[in-house]
């Protein structure tokens, strides 16, 4: 027999919201008792008050951190013996799945079905994979000569900020807590203001499950106030920042002002999509561009938003994709056969307009889409949205939207569509399709992104780094180079006297 399915509505109105800040394994209230209010995308509910930390949290929160860290209470177990607490942690993860799925569908709009099967299983698992690796990363020894021994070793860093943003919260903070606990430092995570619920609590199950307190603690607020407190205190040792361009700009002046802090930017993109003639399946490259662009309501700094499409196929690449369109209508997310939500919040939804409006200014043609949806729902919805007619000098096609907008740009030739796709101030992601395999290979080569993918676009594994170049950022999310950012090198030799 099927169960009876669950119905997110009431499961939503009989929901605790706990808005806290979590500091020593312990709720508190701000040290100032201020709250804001967090609405829900979905319909503009209040779902209670959070917490509003400012720099006396902060500071309680990075003292908490670094006594944890000075008496070994974590650092200072055996590798094995944090992957098995860590190991707990995402079995905690899991076992809290439908909560944790309501609680980032409600925060920032995403449909349930997608926090259930992508965001909360995800967080588990990176959690889960740098536990298992923990215990089988070697240090190293040196080639010195006969009369000497140099060993290297790899240390915590000690006290790690994280601030991540409001898009994928769950996922983008195990990003960070996975490589950072499982180096044995501690963290201090912000999270956004705009989704700071699953952070929250994410910290209780962390003790939980064995985590000591002070070893993860979480701060929620505003920015400009805690995450600005965050990134300039001077006992926090380094940064690991997602967010826009402009904001890990403030990032690396924080260190500049602070202690020098480390700083590790995941920021923006604009990620290309080249599509050749040579290529035998259309239909499915308009179908992938369309599934990865208008998922998450396009609000991921990966989305293929540039799709650079030769001259001779560009009207039925174009019709192919606008027939996608009807399937990602935006609907009501906590409908468990939703497949686009809610863009986070007002603001949002502004800016997302107001590109649309642009691309129409600039003389882009919008061939699907383009309108505000659901506007009695109270929430926060756009069409998905196709503009054809692009020139890459468009407002629509250099600044990141994070909204579900694509821009379709035409090129004659290989070289013209390298030299588009490389002509941004980002380079997170791209994507090459061609059935010629010496093309493909050309292609990928020559351009500027940290990810390039060949005839698919957005597959995805904890095994292999997430960054890019540029303006995209600096380090690697996921993948061991991940565990470079979050721990010191250290050489120490030795004189080994002759008999």
């Amino acid at each position: 027999m099927n169960a009876t399915p669950l119905n997110w509505h009431e499961r939503a109105a009989a929901l605790k919201i706990d808005g806290r800040i979590v500091i020593d394994g312990e709720r508190r209230a701000a040290a100032a008792g201020e709250t804001f209010d967090c609405l829900s995308p979905i319909d503009g509910r209040s779902l209670g008050p959070v917490a509003r930390g400012r720099t006396a949290d902060i500071d309680a929160a990075v003292k908490s951190a670094r006594a944890a860290f000075e008496d070994q209470r974590w650092a200072g177990k055996p590798p094995a013996v944090r992957k098995k607490i860590l190991q707990r942690f995402a079995d905690k993860i899991l076992a809290a799945k439908d909560e944790l799925a309501l609680l980032e569908t409600l925060d920032m709009g995403k449909p349930i079905r997608h926090s259930l099967a992508v965001d909360v299983p995800s967080a588990a698992r990176c959690i889960a994979w740098y536990a298992e690796a923990v215990d089988k990363i070697y240090d190293e020894i040196a080639p010195t000569a006969a009369n000497s021994l140099a060993l290297i070793t790899r240390e915590a860093m000690g006290v790690i900020g994280a601030i991540v943003p409001w898009n994928y919260p769950m996922i983008m903070a195990s990003w960070k807590l996975g490589p950072a606990l499982a180096a044995g430092n501690s963290v201090v995570l912000k999270p956004s203001e705009k989704s700071p619920l699953t952070a929250l609590r994410l910290a209780e199950l962390a003790v939980e499950a064995g985590i000591p307190p002070g070893v993860f603690n979480v701060v929620p607020g505003h920015g400009g106030e805690a995450g600005e407190a965050l990134a300039l205190h001077m006992d926090v040792d380094a940064i690991g920042f997602t967010g826009s361009t402009r904001v890990g700009r403030r990032m690396l002046d924080y260190a500049s002002r602070s202690n020098l802090k480390r700083v590790y930017n995941e920021l923006g993109g604009k990620s290309a999509v080249l599509v050749f003639p040579d290529f035998g399946d259309l239909k499915r490259a308009a179908e992938t561009v369309a599934g990865s662009m208008f998922f998450n309501q396009g609000e991921s700094c990966n989305a293929p938003s540039r799709v650079l499409v030769h001259e001779s196929i560009a009207d039925d690449f174009v019709a192919l994709v606008a027939a996608q369109a009807p399937q990602y209508a935006p609907a009501d997310p906590l409908d468990a056969g939703t497949v686009m939500g809610a863009l986070v919040d007002d603001q949002q939804l502004r800016t997302v307009m107001g590109f649309i409006a642009a691309g129409r200014d600039e003389g882009a043609r919008c061939v699907v889409g383009g309108q505000q949806a659901r506007g009695d729902s109270g929430g926060y919805y756009v069409e998905p949205t196709v503009f054809d007619g692009v020139a890459n000098g468009m407002k629509i096609a250099r600044e990141e939207i994070f909204g579900p907008v694509l821009s379709v740009i035409r090129f004659k030739d290989e070289a013209e569509a390298v030299r588009l796709a490389n002509n941004s101030s980002y380079g997170l992601q791209a994507s090459v399709w061609s059935d010629n395999i010496n093309r493909a290979h050309r292609v990928a080569r020559a351009l500027r992104a940290g990810t390039v993918h060949v005839n698919q676009y957005d597959e995805d594994d904890i095994t292999v780094p997430f960054g890019g170049y540029k303006q995209s950022g600096n380090g690697r999310d996921k993948s061991l180079h991940a565990f470079d950012k979050y721990t010191e090198l250290k050489t120490t030799w030795l004189r080994i006297d002759p008999a």
